[in-house]
């Protein structure tokens, strides 16, 4: 059967199909569907057909969509809220992160090879840090990671009590640049793209700059711990903004807000995963980072726990056994 044919015959059950998720999407209740079921293995069979006649990679993933979504609603566990969280954090964030590779490589490219790059300048022409942060911010950020100042990441010495009011702070300003950089990404991607350069500059500027002063022991001591989580999800938080882009500039045979739609599904739930990453990493930057630990340990530890993001972002959830 040409493809034509094929898509003639069940186009009007896929529509159907997909104004039925529609509902079950907004109702969170398959119950009330007996229909759901039947529909949901007749478009598997449909899927497998279109695959094994090699028909083309637009109508392939089309229904491959419609399956993602059927599957989700004939087997989520709507009873045990916790279960899904805890399957989420386990096993689905990592494989979100997997799936959304090209994405995730493009940000990181951006962010990480910004950073970098401008370090090095950084190192070596030292003037170029003025072209990048305000004077003003130098001499507070040469303040903060002094050596002999006493206040290590601080502006000012504050009490160990104040911490929780710092941890508090970090989540709102961490969490507040990676809803920017994601969020951005509505402007075809351009808004996702600027907000990944400005950071990495940023960031990138001061390292070198501290590194070049004489005070990158404080510095790379006090960030090693926190940056695993931070770093990571302003990386994450540019790839969710960058596929809203992309849906935007290849819709494929979707139109824009229907391509929007469907890219937006996975592009919160890798928000949420950053999110936690960003918790995590306040956490440690209000509770570690800033405490009075050698920084032998302090640079152990933050091996450890790059380590331990890597591995989590690579391998969790492949085994078979890990929930669905």
């Amino acid at each position: 059967m040409k493809q034509s044919q094929f898509e003639s015959r069940y186009q009007g059950e896929w529509e159907q199909l997909s104004g039925l998720l529609d509902q079950l999407e907004r109702s969170r209740n398959v119950a009330q569907s007996s229909d759901f079921p039947g529909a949901y293995r007749r478009l598997c069979h449909h899927l497998a057909l279109a695959q094994a006649r090699g028909y083309s990679s637009l109508l392939v993933d089309t229904l491959q969509q419609l399956a993602l979504r059927g599957h989700q609603q004939l087997y989520r566990d709507r009873g045990r809220p916790s279960a899904s969280v805890s399957t989420f954090i386990l096993a689905g964030f990592p494989r979100l992160v997997r799936e959304q590779w090209p994405f995730v490589l493009a940000a990181s490219l951006i962010f990480l090879g910004s950073l970098l790059g401008i370090g090095l300048l950084v190192y070596l022409f030292p003037e170029l840090i003025y072209s990048v942060v305000s004077t003003d911010e130098v001499n507070q950020i040469r303040s903060m990671y002094d050596p002999t100042s006493g206040h290590l990441g601080r502006s000012v010495e504050r009490a160990s009590s104040e911490d929780w009011v710092m941890f508090g702070y970090y989540i709102m300003h961490n969490i507040g640049i990676a809803f920017q950089t994601f969020a951005s990404g509505l402007m075809f991607g351009f808004g996702t793209v600027f907000f990944l350069l400005f950071n990495g500059l940023t960031i990138g500027a001061i390292a070198g700059h501290l590194t070049q002063i004489g005070s990158g022991g404080t510095f790379w001591s006090f960030v090693i711990g926190h940056g695993a989580f931070e770093l990571t999800a302003i990386a994450l938080a540019g790839a969710a903004g960058l596929q809203l882009g992309w849906a935007l500039i290849a819709p494929g045979r979707f139109s824009r807000g229907e391509a929007l739609r469907l890219a937006a599904g996975k592009s919160v739930l890798m928000i949420a995963g950053v999110m936690l990453f960003l918790l995590t990493a306040a956490f440690i930057e209000a509770y570690w980072s800033s405490s009075a630990v050698t920084p032998a340990t302090k640079y152990t530890v933050g091996a450890l726990l790059w380590l331990l993001v890597i591995s989590y972002l690579s391998l969790a959830g492949r085994a078979r056994h890990a929930p669905e």
